[in-house]
């Protein structure tokens, strides 16, 4: 078709030029044509129209009847319009339109009017046909010149030649990232570096040291947590030697100091009620380290071992100390001076209450305190070596909310009651029993009653001790028989002496005398205190001045203890029980406090009230027996 195609133009461009050749040798031939030749031109159109209309009338259409066609009179009535510049001047010799007009008078006929009709045209929309091209790329697959795939060698080298080149351009980001670490450490370094002026200013400023000061201790806990992580539960537990039969006493660690207890003793310990991992002990001074406080507390954790929790200052030296029991922040002290003073473990190493140093309060050391009401109504009792009883409000220290000074005037001696420890009965503030520089034991009232005067009771004295008394403790449980009349006391002459005080509701008319239910002899030194067990009733526990500890059970012996631990060289001042019994701080007066634990010891028999109480009445039984001998005797 393509060639056909150029055939065909071939030839029309041979035919045009043959006619323009020929136009060129008409021109040629006819250069010299008269002009009247040319001024014909017009005849020669109006000649056409007559050949025109003579076809016309040649179609038999009829001249004169019938009008002429639309066609005829579009092209009489345009072809003057057209030649409107052609026409030539008009002479005698060319016909002018109205010599013209008689020849033809089919023009001047009326005009046709045609007859309309109306007809429904269907348009039907036909597709085009569709016209395939065929060729031998359609009937032949793709695949059919591919190359064949790569076999396995091929692919396999394929594969560790990209994870080499992988791995070098790992090895080189890595480089890489290397180097800019190295750079900025580089940087940084020399934009922080400090001079050691100003290292100096930042290590002295308080608020670096409690930052470092907090977050050490958090982690020293975590530190000294004692648990096994390794532990694999799958498999069976190990019996440990902790878990053997019969008593035993186990040392769990010493809390020492060696910049605020060096050369300082421990005078009292005591554990927090609400943080049963805190204790606290108070010091006395530090003789070789004048510019330091002259007494301090501390409070330590079972989780911090090598540096108390807290440190608080005195400026005398602190002879008792405890947590007060209804507020858990607050710690409470007395003084050698006799100040009481109230810290705060919220606050600094100042205490924020204390009470003045005057007639007001003590003037003698304080050696003795205890908290007695409900968290509503309560009281600190304090008491000096000069007979002096105070009961304060924590929140009002300036001067105490009543004052009682005992005095036995009936005493062969001395009127003066030197007080050095004193002791309530469990869920009683008023009468109280106080322990002496003499040896003997006194009961006082805080306020008077019906059968008695506030102060010494002058009938009643406690005799049995032969030195001063160093510890005074109630029974404090509360079981299935009441004990709480039960105290023990402590003292210079080796001994520890039971006690069943008498009613007050039932005073003695004259003198009386009252003599210890049993005397424990079993120490060779003075013992500095005692205390009840908190959970088991006939156990207590003794600490003397060679250092030992001793654990007492009444229902299994009263001639031995069942356990004697040899603490250390130094003699052994306090011992208090935490609130579940089980472990024990003692104080040394080498100012390390030592926890033990006596594990299983603390838990009571089912029948272990029962037996107490036998053990008691037995022990009253005797007690009557020889107090009738005595009585018959004298």
């Amino acid at each position: 078709m393509a060639e056909r195609r150029k055939e065909e133009l071939l030839k029309k461009r041979q035919k045009l030029e043959e006619l323009r050749r020929a136009r060129e040798e008409r021109k040629k031939e006819k250069p010299d044509e008269p002009a009247d030749k040319i001024e014909e031109k017009p005849n020669s159109s109006t000649n056409k129209k007559e050949e025109l209309q003579r076809l016309l009338l040649e179609l038999n259409l009829p001249s004169n009847n019938k009008p002429q066609t639309p066609t005829s009179t579009k092209l009489e009535s345009e072809t003057p319009e057209e030649q409107p510049t052609a026409s030539p001047i008009p002479d005698e010799s060319t016909p002018t339109p109205s010599q013209i007009a008689p020849s033809s008078p089919s023009i001047q006929a009326s005009r046709f009017i045609p007859n309309f009709i109306t007809f429904e045209a269907v348009i039907l929309d036909i597709p085009p046909k569709e016209i395939v091209h065929y060729n031998k790329e359609v009937q032949t697959k793709d695949t059919s010149f591919e190359p064949p795939p790569p076999s396995e060698d091929e692919i396999r080298a394929k594969i560790v030649k990209e994870f080499e080149e992988a791995e070098k351009q790992r090895k080189a980001y890595e480089e890489e990232q290397k180097i800019k670490a190295e750079i900025e450490k580089k940087r940084e370094a020399k934009l922080w570096e400090l001079s050691e002026e100003e290292k100096k200013i930042i290590f002295n400023l308080p608020e670096f040291r409690d930052f470092i000061d907090t977050s050490t201790k958090y982690v020293e806990r975590a530190i000294n947590e004692n648990y096994d992580i390794m532990r694999d539960y799958r498999e069976g537990e190990d019996v440990d030697d902790d878990e053997e039969e019969g008593p035993r006493v186990k040392y769990v660690c010493s809390y020492f100091d060696d910049r605020w207890n060096k050369n300082r003793s421990v005078t009292d310990v005591n554990w927090s009620k609400k943080n049963p991992e805190l204790f606290i002990a108070s010091y006395n001074k530090n003789p070789y380290a004048v510019n330091d406080p002259d007494g301090i507390v501390c409070v330590w954790s079972l989780r911090l071992l090598d540096r108390p929790e807290f440190i608080f200052h005195s400026q005398s030296d602190v002879l008792t100390t405890m947590f007060s029991e209804f507020h858990p922040s607050y710690i409470i002290g007395g003084t050698y001076s006799g100040q009481i003073l109230v810290w705060d473990m919220r606050s600094k190493s100042l205490p924020v209450f204390k009470t003045p140093l005057g007639a007001a309060g003590h003037t003698h050391p304080v050696y003795a305190m205890q908290m007695v009401g409900t968290q509503n109504a309560h009281n600190l009792i304090t008491a000096s070596t000069d007979g002096l009883v105070c009961s304060w409000q924590l929140d009002m220290m300036t001067q105490p909310q009543e004052s009682l000074e005992l005095v036995h005037t009936d005493h062969p001696k001395t009127e003066e009651v030197s007080v050095t420890t004193f002791g309530f009965q469990k869920n009683e503030s008023t009468a109280f029993w106080v322990g002496t520089e003499e040896g003997n034991i006194y009961q006082a009232n805080r306020y008077a009653h019906a059968g008695g005067k506030a102060g010494i009771n002058h009938h009643d004295t406690y005799k049995g001790h032969w030195g001063p008394v160093t510890g005074l403790h109630f029974h404090p449980i509360d079981g299935q028989v009441d004990f709480s009349d039960l105290f023990l006391t402590s003292s210079v002459d080796w001994t520890v002496k039971l006690w069943r005080a008498k009613s007050v509701s039932k005073p003695t008319a004259g003198s009386q005398s009252i003599s210890p239910l049993y005397s424990f002899e079993g120490a060779d030194d003075y013992i500095y205190d005692v205390k009840w067990s908190p959970t088991n009733p006939a156990v207590f526990g003794c600490v003397d001045g060679k250092g030992n500890f001793s654990l007492w059970n009444i229902n299994t012996d009263t001639e031995v203890p069942i356990s004697t631990t040899k603490v250390g060289d130094r003699a052994l001042n306090k011992i208090q029980w935490d609130k579940d019994g089980k472990r024990a701080a003692i104080g040394s007066s080498d100012g390390r406090v030592h926890v033990y634990d006596v594990g299983e010891l603390c838990n009571p028999r089912e029948e272990e009230w029962n037996v107490m109480q036998t053990k008691i009445s037995e022990m009253m039984d005797t007690h009557d027996a020889n107090a009738g001998r005595y009585a018959l005797a004298k």
